[in-house]
């Protein structure tokens, strides 16, 4: 995945344009290095699946 597509993907979660976005496991190291560098890194819940993939969700409040 590209980082641009990604930072689209985040940001649609974020204004709620998505409500959750899910990540197969051969794209999960290149949407993760993205996702990490957000200063709003903590609103994002990553919700893990069998075989290795990832349902993202955008929290209002941040996780701990």
């Amino acid at each position: 995945m590209q980082e641009e597509m990604v930072n689209d993907i985040l940001n649609r979660l974020m204004t709620g344009e998505l409500s959750e976005y899910y990540v197969k496991k051969e794209d999960f190291m290149d949407f993760r290095k993205v996702l990490v560098k957000r200063n709003d890194f903590k609103h994002f819940r990553g919700i893990g699946g069998r075989g290795g993939d990832v349902l993202y969700q955008y929290l209002k409040e941040p996780r701990s």
